[in-house]
């Protein structure tokens, strides 16, 4: 598959309070006429909060409105959340729009904790209430260090998340830095999560350490998943993979079909993909230079 890439779409110009810089994360939700289109910008101090633009669904490049304030916040002090709260995955069932987010604390030995949170539709289009103080996917015995980036399908009249986890932190020559993988877990009602023993993509190439934003569809039976690949030796690069039951998958990165561009905002890394469909087409939202602070864009399969 190869991707056409269509140009960035956005980047927070400074004028909000919360919005200083950065448009992280893009992920997005498929409405009637618009993509809503929610990422993570950062305010003067660092601390992330969700905000969206909406997009018209014929011409992406073209913004039609942008959320003024956060539709989520950070949470209380001392909160899982309390420094960051970043849309990961949007689910629309039965009625109930339910956005699935990482939130984030900044540490003293680590730069930082990562756990997922679950927010439900305030009834007004615009806002999330989060379900409760404490995460859906804390940690375990199996997953202390980190649970986060989830990506969420129903299925079945049940749940399925694959998220990412760290094994541990390391401090070596390259410095200080995790080690992370794809997991997968299952729910009966999207609050209850039941993980999966051991990873189902882990780092592979020599100098690899972190695969992550996994972003998954399920097309005529097979699982594809594009997600960002951190390493030592080349900068973020998007990877791809297929599985027949979305746990057993085969990596291949080869066929991602879409890399750095020679020069402007994402030439430098490309990261954090989001794949959706729009009516017949296959579009991928990701994020460029800085892990964001070049703002998203958007490129076209095909």
């Amino acid at each position: 598959m190869k991707w056409r890439k269509r140009g960035r779409i956005y980047a927070p110009d400074g004028a909000r309070w919360w919005a200083r810089g950065y448009a992280a994360f893009p992920t997005v939700e498929v409405l009637d006429d618009r993509l809503r289109v929610y990422f993570t910008a950062l305010d003067e101090k660092r601390f992330g909060r969700t905000g969206f633009v909406d997009l018209d669904a014929h011409d992406p490049r073209r913004i039609v409105h942008e959320s003024p304030e956060p539709v989520l916040d950070v949470g209380d002090l001392g909160a899982f959340d309390d420094s960051g709260a970043t849309a990961f995955s949007i689910v629309g069932e039965g009625g109930t729009r339910r956005l699935y987010y990482q939130g984030w604390q900044r540490a003293e030995r680590v730069p930082y904790l990562i756990f997922t949170g679950l927010a439900i539709d305030d009834g007004r289009g615009e806002g999330f209430k989060k379900h409760g103080r404490t995460p859906v996917l804390d940690r375990t015995d199996d997953d202390p260090f980190l649970r986060g980036a989830p990506y969420v399908m129903p299925q079945n009249g049940a749940f399925r998340m694959w998220y990412v986890s760290a094994r541990g932190w390391v401090s070596d020559e390259h410095g200080l830095h995790y080690e992370v993988a794809i997991h997968h877990a299952t729910s009966p009602d999207g609050v209850r999560w039941a993980a999966d023993a051991g990873p189902c993509i882990s780092p592979e190439a020599p100098g690899e350490y972190a695969v992550g934003r996994p972003s998954v569809l399920l097309d005529d039976g097979l699982y594809r998943m594009w997600y960002a690949i951190r390493s030592f030796k080349e900068p973020y690069r998007i990877g791809y993979a297929e599985s027949r039951d979305g746990l057993q998958w085969t990596r291949r990165d080869s066929l991602a079909g879409i890399e750095r561009s020679t020069d402007g905002w994402d030439s430098e890394m490309i990261c954090y993909p989001q794949v959706v469909c729009v009516g017949d087409r296959l579009l991928m939202f990701y994020n460029g230079n800085q892990h964001g602070a070049t703002g998203f864009g958007y490129a076209e399969a095909g």
